[in-house]
């Protein structure tokens, strides 16, 4: 069973291939996914985002925005100073960790409640559980960089998680937190991990760093990278698996 939802201003899908009714698990599933949204959204002037961003430092924090946080920072001190969850300002942009760490939060529900085949597609990151059917992996289509309706590959995933950063949506809006400016080196960074969380935070923590992020990120979480340089070469290290074409005979 496949369910759709606009949640976090983007379309996403829970698809379900256990056989018994799954529309109550979706819908916890989704509501996590709707929960993150009305706490970490910058667009909403009533999110804790928000409030916090407005008020300083002296506002009390929930459990859940520490957590995010707590990633944020941690992949901050891995990457160098790359990844960055404050803007220099001050405030913070929980942009790079949430969608991420809700996607899994929403997958871990689905665990919770037996499920052991499905796939979370947040708005193109993904997450993915067993087998669509026949117990073959899924298929997990990343786009190309130069053209939203073209793939640069499919990679076969059976549990684990797929994110992909670069400047193709939303332009160029991942910095080098380093020192601030754009990140120029490549033009997408998909990442392989065993969360979606970890997958979402190395996938724009490798686009920071650019080239050198690749391998870096193999050692901080990542099953495998696929990458586009700035020269448009493609680039792969790790654990990458490819459908293989169908054989004669």
């Amino acid at each position: 069973m496949r369910f759709l939802e606009t949640v976090m201003g983007i379309p996403m899908s829970i698809d379900i291939r256990d056989q018994r009714d799954a529309a109550p698990a979706a819908e916890r599933a989704f509501e996590a996914l709707r929960a993150a949204d009305r706490r970490f959204s910058a667009y909403r002037p009533e999110s804790e985002l928000s409030r916090v961003n407005a008020a300083g430092a002296d506002t009390a924090l929930s459990d859940d925005f520490r957590e995010v946080v707590a990633i944020g920072e941690a992949a901050g001190r891995a990457s160098g100073g790359a990844f960055r969850v404050r803007r220099p300002d001050g405030t913070w942009d929980l942009d790079g960790v949430v969608k991420g760490w809700a996607a899994a939060r929403a997958a871990g529900i689905l665990d919770a409640e037996g499920f052991r085949h499905y796939c979370i597609n947040a708005g193109g990151d993904v997450a993915v559980s067993g087998s669509p059917g026949d117990g073959r992996p899924w298929s997990v289509g990343v786009r190309s960089p130069h053209d939203p309706a073209s793939m640069l590959a499919v990679l076969e995933v059976a549990d684990g998680a797929v994110a992909t950063s670069g400047a193709y949506e939303r332009g160029a809006h991942i910095v080098d937190g380093r020192d601030g400016s754009v990140a120029t080196g490549l033009l997408s960074a998909t990442v392989i991990a065993d969360d979606l969380t970890t997958a979402d935070v190395l996938a724009t923590a490798v686009f920071a760093l650019g080239v050198d992020g690749i391998r870096w990120a193999l050692g901080a979480g990542a099953r495998g990278v696929l990458a586009v340089d700035a020269a448009d070469r493609i680039l792969g290290v790790g654990e990458l698996t490819f459908p293989q074409p169908a054989t004669a005979g």
